[in-house]
């Protein structure tokens, strides 16, 4: 993956913040579990987004999704089972973070599981235009 240009454009004021938090999602992506990003348009209703991850052999109970400060956080934590003996283990029972970080007023509507697959929609608020004149100040 490559990196994305740094935001130190003298243009660009005040986007540390940003740029911190594209590096640390940019370490944390491993590639499990597999997911999608998908624009979805309702009728008559805000554009929502929603991430969808390939969750197969996780139950509910297993998985947490959570909002911290300004990153949607999802966790998933499969127990190993004793009781079981394979002589062939082709799904791995791994635990997994996936971090997502949310732009200001980006709220989670939900989540659902449904066929091994973890959905959580999410709304993009409609942003107001506010144009505010500045005074100019002079010596005299």
């Amino acid at each position: 993956m490559s990196r994305i240009p740094s935001l130190s454009s003298p243009f660009l004021l005040g986007f540390d913040e940003v740029e911190r938090a594209l590096d640390r999602v940019m370490k944390g992506s491993d590639g499990y579990p597999p997911y999608n990003v998908e624009r979805v348009v309702p009728p008559d209703q805000p554009e929502r987004l929603r991430i969808t991850l390939a969750v197969a052999g996780f139950t509910r109970e297993q998985l947490e999704v959570t909002v911290e400060e300004k990153e949607l956080v999802i966790r998933g934590r499969q127990a190993e089972e004793p009781e079981r003996v394979y002589l062939h283990r082709g799904i791995a029972a791994r635990q997994f973070q996936r971090t997502f970080v949310l732009a200001d007023g980006m709220r989670v509507l939900g989540a659902d599981l449904k066929n091994g697959l973890l959905s959580v929609d999410l709304v993009r608020p409609e942003p107001e235009r506010i144009v505010r004149r500045i005074a100019i100040a002079t010596d005299e």
